[in-house]
Order: C-alpha cells, then sequence, then structure tokens
C-alpha cells in the first residue's frame, strides 16, 4: 500500500487549505490545480482540462466548478484501478479502487448508475456535474464524505465481493449531491435537513432498486436509535443551534441523522407523495 492525500473539509476544516469564508451559505466557484508525482492519480470536484508533465512530476488542472460550499470541495491523489461508465444523461461515472481490486468496484458502478436515473427523475432535477467519481481509501474517520461530483468512502463501505460482502454493503447512497451540495443548508444549526433528506431518499432509491429488501422495514429499524436517544430526556430538537465552531461535530449523529429522516418520512406520508414533492 503506498501513501496516498485525501481532503475532508466538513465542517470547517477548508480554511486550513486555502483562504476562505468557510460556511455552507457562502458559496464560490473553484478552480483548482495540483503538482503531483507523475505516476498518481489526481482527483477533484471536477474533470481534468490539462496535464503538464515536468520531469517527475505533473501538474493536473481541472475544469472549474460551479458554485458550491467550501466544505465540499475535494483533493483526492493516489495510485489506484479505475473503472467508469456513462448514465443515460451522459454524467460520467467512475470508481476508483486499490490496486488489483477494480472488480470489486463493479457492483457501486452498477447502482450508482441507476441511483443517478432514479434521483433525477423523482426530484425532476439533473445532476448539475459532468462527473461523478467515487474512490475507495483504506483509512478514512467516516463512513463516506459527499464531496460535489468526488465521493470518498471507507474501503469496506464501497468494494463489493460476491463471496464474502453482506447485503448491508450493496447499499450506496449518492442522494447528498442533490441534498447538500446542490441545495445546502445556510448554516450547521440546519444540519438535520441536510442528513434527514439524504437519508430519507436513499430509502426511496434502494426501495426502487431492491424491493425484496424491504427498506421501509429496515428504515424502522435504522431509525430507532434516533428515537430511542429522542427519548431519553436530555433530548433536544432537531435543529440545534450552533454558536461556534468547535460545536458542530456535537450535532453530526443519530438524533440529526435517524430523527431527522423519520419526521420527513412523516410529513410525506401525512401530506402524500405528490403534495410533499411539489408543495
Amino acid at each position: 500500500m503506498k501513501n496516498m492525500a485525501i481532503t475532508q473539509f466538513e465542517a470547517v476544516d477548508a480554511r486550513r487549505c486555502f483562504p476562505c469564508w468557510d460556511e455552507p451559505a457562502l458559496k464560490a466557484t473553484f478552480k483548482v490545480k495540483l503538482d503531483v508525482p507523475s505516476e498518481l492519480t489526481a482527483l477533484s470536484n471536477m474533470p481534468i482540462i490539462d496535464e503538464k508533465l515536468n520531469e517527475n512530476f505533473k501538474t493536473v488542472s481541472f475544469k472549474e466548478s460551479p458554485v458550491m460550499s467550501t466544505y465540499l470541495v475535494a483533493l483526492v491523489v493516489g495510485l489506484f484501478d479505475h473503472i467508469e461508465d456513462t448514465s443515460t444523461d451522459g454524467v460520467k461515472v467512475g470508481v476508483y479502487c486499490p490496486v488489483g481490486k477494480s472488480s470489486e468496484g463493479n457492483y457501486a458502478l452498477d447502482v450508482a448508475l441507476k441511483s443517478l436515473d432514479i434521483n433525477i427523475k423523482f426530484l425532476s432535477t439533473p445532476y448539475p456535474l459532468p462527473k461523478l467519481d467515487m474512490v475507495a481509501v483504506s483509512d478514512f474517520h467516516a463512513e463516506a464524505m459527499e464531496n460535489f461530483g468526488l465521493r470518498v468512502f471507507r474501503e469496506n463501505e464501497i468494494v463489493y465481493d460476491e463471496r464474502s460482502s453482506t447485503a448491508k454493503r450493496k447499499q450506496i447512497e449518492i442522494a447528498h449531491q442533490w441534498f447538500d451540495n446542490l441545495v445546502t443548508m445556510e448554516w450547521w444549526t440546519h444540519l438535520w435537513l441536510n442528513e434527514g433528506f439524504a437519508t430519507w431518499i436513499s430509502y426511496i432509491a434502494s426501495d426502487m432498486l431492491f424491493p425484496e429488501w424491504k427498506m421501509w422495514t429496515q428504515f424502522l429499524r435504522q431509525t430507532s436509535h434516533g428515537l430511542l436517544l429522542d427519548a431519553l430526556e436530555q433530548s433536544h430538537p432537531v435543529k440545534v443551534e450552533v454558536q461556534r465552531a468547535h460545536e458542530i461535530d456535537q450535532v453530526f449523529y443519530a438524533v440529526s441523522y435517524n430523527k431527522g429522516s423519520a419526521v420527513i418520512r412523516m410529513l410525506q406520508s401525512y401530506l402524500g407523495n405528490d403534495i410533499f414533492r411539489n408543495p
């Protein structure tokens, strides 16, 4: 295993990499250029538009991004095997795996392509970027991160081997590319809107793809953890006032994800699917 470099800017660490107003609502466009060893792959949110070799290094330039939040900017540099395909809407979808494991990315590629189509139709909103890459890394503190156009996954959350992987590993979520990236909360006080909606709609896509899995039964089991915490005396609303940057990590837990998605599911059931999607 060779060294690799992966950024993780959520929630307020982009400011440690480049000067910026590092808040979700203060968006900008980004033009990224990297100098990396010539044998390594360099990735960012947007496609590569130019590579220039300079002895043992290369300069990789990426297309300018659309307007987006700073915490969704991403850089990945490493040695990977790569597979890709194109969605029905012309989006290039790629999976970057550890060397020798490209075959274990086939399942994730297939599900991502199908999920793109489902989310585009369900949300009546096209995927806004020309590509969506998914990268498997061996050591990552979170299960995954929804960087715009460049999702990073802990390796065991995305590679799939028919002989040894569990059914849980088949459930790949890309809904954050709409809920969190295209539509972003104003500040981390409203984190539950990002995480709740992305959790809820991931079950919709999975249920459409795999009705035999009975995803809404799984949803009840999954959200029960958040509802059990919500029953405790020290519980709080899904909206949590965040005043300072060091408080943000405290709201990344089950009440935001599980209770948030449960509230959204209840509203959907009460209003009806058509009214909920088209208020």
